[in-house]
C-alpha cells in the first residue's frame, strides 16, 4: 500500500471498488460517458433513460465494462421514479453510494416564440425531478452513507448556470435558469444532507461532445474554442476525472460546491450577441 509520511494513502484515494451508484440520462452524451467511468472503476451501475430501445444500445455497450443494469424511466414521472428505486432496494441491501442527477432537457427560441410550455418542460426535467428523485431515494442514500465515507449526490450543472449563453446565437432562457436553480439547489442539499451523511455538489461543464452539444459544436465550434481561455472543447476524461474525485476518499471532504468543468469560459465575457450570424 502506498502511504506518505501525512498518511496519504494514493491506492485508495480516488478507488470506488465495490460502490454502487444511480446515473440518470445514463445513456447517451456525458452520462454514458460517467456510467462508464463508474464501471470501469468497479462500481455496480444502474442507468435510466426515458426510451428502452436507447437503455437496449447502451446496456449493450455498458456491460462490457462491468455490471450494470438498465431501467426506461421518466424522472419527471412519479409513477417511473418510484419503479426505478423498486429495481435498485430489491437488488441493493446495503443502500445506494452514489447518484448522479445527469438527465436534463433543453429548449432554444426567441422570446416572442418561447412557449409557457417550453419553459415549464425545461424547468420540471432540470430542477423539479432532480429534487424529487433525491428525496426519494435519500433513505438508500442514507444506508450506504458514513461519516467518514459520505454517500455522494453528483448534480450536472451547466456553465451556462454560471453566465448568460451567448454563443448558440438562440436564446435558452430556461435551460439557463434552471441550471442556475440546480446549482442553489445543490447548495441547499448539501446543507441539509451534511449532517445525514450525504454530500451534494454540482459539476457545471461547458461544451463536450454530446446529442445535446452536437448541433451547436457543429455550426459554432470556432466561436466555442474562441471563448474558452484553454481554447478547445471537452475531453471525457476530463468529466471522468472531475467526477471520480466527488465521489471517491478524495471528495469525502466537499461538500456544496459548483466545480466549473469548461476550461474557464465561464470566466470569459464572451462578444458574440445572440442576433449576430
Amino acid at each position: 500500500m502506498a502511504a506518505d509520511k501525512a498518511g496519504v494513502n494514493i491506492d485508495r484515494l480516488f478507488s470506488v471498488k465495490g460502490k454502487k451508484a444511480l446515473v440518470t440520462g445514463g445513456s447517451s452524451g456525458l452520462g454514458l460517458i460517467m456510467a462508464e467511468t463508474l464501471l470501469k472503476s468497479g462500481v455496480r451501475v444502474y442507468i435510466a433513460s426515458r426510451k428502452q430501445e436507447k437503455c437496449d444500445v447502451a446496456l449493450a455497450y455498458l456491460e462490457r465494462h462491468g455490471d450494470c443494469a438498465a431501467v426506461a424511466a421518466d424522472m419527471t414521472v412519479p409513477e417511473d421514479r418510484a419503479r426505478l428505486i423498486e429495481t435498485i432496494q430489491k437488488r441493493e441491501s446495503g443502500g445506494l453510494d452514489i447518484l448522479v442527477n445527469n438527465a436534463g432537457a433543453n429548449w432554444g427560441a426567441a422570446i416572442e416564440d418561447y412557449s409557457d410550455e417550453a419553459f415549464a418542460k425545461v424547468m420540471n426535467t432540470n430542477v423539479n425531478a432532480v429534487f424529487s428523485l433525491t428525496r426519494e431515494v435519500l433513505p438508500l442514500l442514507e444506508l450506504a452513507g458514513s461519516g467518514r465515507d459520505p454517500s455522494r449526490v453528483v448534480n450536472i450543472g451547466s456553465m451556462d448556470g454560471l453566465q448568460v449563453p451567448i454563443v448558440q446565437r438562440v436564446p435558452t432562457f430556461a435551460y439557463s435558469a434552471s441550471k442556475a436553480a440546480l446549482h442553489h439547489l445543490t447548495r441547499t442539499l448539501a446543507v441539509e444532507l451534511g449532517p445525514r451523511n450525504v454530500t451534494v455538489n454540482a459539476m457545471a461543464p461547458g461544451f463536450f461532445q454530446s446529442k445535446m452539444a452536437d448541433y451547436v459544436i457543429r455550426e459554432y465550434g470556432e466561436d466555442i474554442r474562441s471563448d474558452c481561455p484553454l481554447g478547445r472543447i471537452g475531453d471525457p476524461e476530463e468529466i471522468a476525472g472531475t467526477l471520480l474525485y466527488l465521489v471517491s476518499r478524495a471528495g469525502s471532504y466537499t461538500n456544496a460546491a459548483i466545480l466549473p468543468v469548461d476550461g474557464g469560459t465561464h470566466a470569459s465575457k464572451g462578444h458574440r450577441p445572440w442576433m449576430e450570424q
